[in-house]
């Protein structure tokens, strides 16, 4: 069984940072796609970055340049680094995990960002 537990979100000034983290507890972490996504009120889930198993990233057009995703195999955790941050970027972010031999998929309970002066 696999459980994603989400932390960093809170609220933060416009051009402020904030980082992500995402902790995976179950087995073969490295075996997963990581993703972050999110989703705003009355908004659907957008996805806004991903990193492969050999940390190979991409990113959301609106994001590029601004949030960097990585991840530490050694303790089985992905991060979302958010700079530039802009009150559009207010959103509950989601982890996701894909697991690419078997398809399975899991998501964390999310975290809330808020972009205000």
């Amino acid at each position: 069984q696999v459980q994603l537990v989400e932390s960093g979100g809170g609220l933060v000034q416009p051009e402020g940072s904030l980082r992500l983290s995402c902790r995976f507890y179950g087995a073969n972490f490295a075996r997963n796609v990581m993703h972050w996504y999110r989703q705003a009120p009355g908004k659907q889930r957008d996805l806004v970055a991903s990193i492969s198993p050999g940390s190979s990233t991409a990113y959301a057009d609106s994001v590029k340049g601004r949030f960097t995703i990585s991840r530490d195999n050694s303790v089985s955790t992905v991060y979302l680094q958010m700079n530039g941050l802009k009150p559009e970027d207010t959103a509950v972010y989601y982890c996701n995990a894909q697991n690419f031999e078997n398809g399975m998929n899991y998501w964390g309970e999310g975290t809330q960002v808020t972009v205000s002066s």
